[in-house]
């Protein structure tokens, strides 16, 4: 099993920044991907961003030089900038291992004048 905790999300205005983090414990041994998934209020989930634990990247188009993830073993942040309403979500962190995935519990994320 591994367990995943986010923290950094909030309130922040349009064009402002926050930094995402998440701690993996447990059997954090051999996880593959990390990521960062959002949902918003009557939307399906979607990827944000991954990375490998060979640091390969993806991010979805719509952040694509707006946001950066990276990993330092088994944390995984999020770094966004420049921040639209639109980003406006619940953040859940998200881990792989085996072909299994974990989900932290989400943090908000508010994107609001």
């Amino acid at each position: 099993q591994v367990q995943l905790v986010e923290s950094g999300g909030g309130l922040v205005q349009p064009g402002g920044s926050l930094r995402l983090s998440c701690v993996a414990s447990g059997n954090i041994y051999r996880i593959e991907t990390m990521g960062w998934y959002r949902q918003a209020p009557g939307k399906q989930r979607e990827l944000v961003a991954s990375i490998t634990s060979g640091g390969s990247t993806n991010y979805a188009d719509s952040v694509k030089g707006r946001i950066t993830i990276s990993r330092d073993n088994a944390m995984v942040y999020l770094q966004m900038n420049s921040l639209k309403p639109e980003d406006t979500a619940v953040y859940y962190c998200n881990a792989q291992r085996w072909g299994i995935d974990y989900w932290g519990q989400g943090t908000q994320v508010t994107v609001s004048s």
